[in-house]
């Protein structure tokens, strides 16, 4: 799946691949699933065979990434609960009740803190926006927190990437799928610790009880 993103974004012009690359992120970040890691991944790809700049590609993700969080946030704060209701119904393969039950009990835990580490869960990386709206988190906090971790995520991603792919194809050349491979292997692997993290207090989170009420999990965000 990830080689054909990367087929098909290689026959784009740079300046393209960093607007889809911003955009995917952007829409992903503002609660609708779509494949942004795969998109920032396939990009970072590129970057190491010279087809774009490793810079730009970060920087079009971490825009997209904290701009999208904060329209999701909006969209949250302005919707509330129902919002976040509603969108399970539309989606509930990605977030139904037990996605949205979960992603709360992780904020009524650790506050903002699983908006930055929510940039490496694909569950949590959908909700973190909306649901940081819906549950009042103060924005200055929030934005601080979107924004180091869109950074993290999205520097942290495309560079690994780029260094792996650059290393493979100076080692395997003539064996571009063993390259691939070990790239993507090595991405993957970048984002093992940080997703562990997230991943851990997400399992901590399903050991607490249920949220009392809607009021008390407001407070508790704050």
């Amino acid at each position: 799946m990830w080689h054909g993103v990367e087929a098909w974004l290689a026959v784009l012009p740079p300046i393209v691949v960093y607007l889809v690359v911003g955009l995917v992120v952007g829409v992903e970040s503002m609660g609708i699933p779509l494949p942004g890691e795969i998109t920032l991944v396939s990009a970072a790809l590129l970057a190491s065979t010279g087809v774009t700049d490793p810079w730009l590609v970060g920087l079009a993700a971490s825009i997209g990434a904290i701009a999208g969080d904060s329209v999701g946030y909006a969209a949250g704060r302005r919707g509330g609960r129902a919002l976040l209701v509603g969108l399970g119904r539309r989606f509930p393969r990605h977030f139904g009740p037990s996605h949205l039950a979960r992603a709360e009990r992780v904020f009524e835990r650790h506050g903002v803190w699983a908006v930055f580490f929510g940039r490496f869960v694909a569950l949590l990386r959908i909700l973190a926006g909306p649901l940081a709206g819906a549950l009042r988190v103060p924005y200055p906090k929030f934005l601080l927190a979107n924004a180091t971790g869109g950074i993290v995520w999205s520097y942290g991603t495309t560079f690994v990437i780029y260094f792996a792919g650059q290393a493979a194809e100076r080692w395997l050349k003539g064996f571009s799928w063993v390259a691939l491979l070990i790239a993507v292997l090595a991405g993957i692997a970048t984002t093992v610790y940080l997703k562990r993290r997230a991943l851990s207090r997400v399992a901590e989170a399903d050991e607490e009880p249920q949220p009392r009420s809607e009021a008390d999990v407001e407070a508790g965000a704050r």
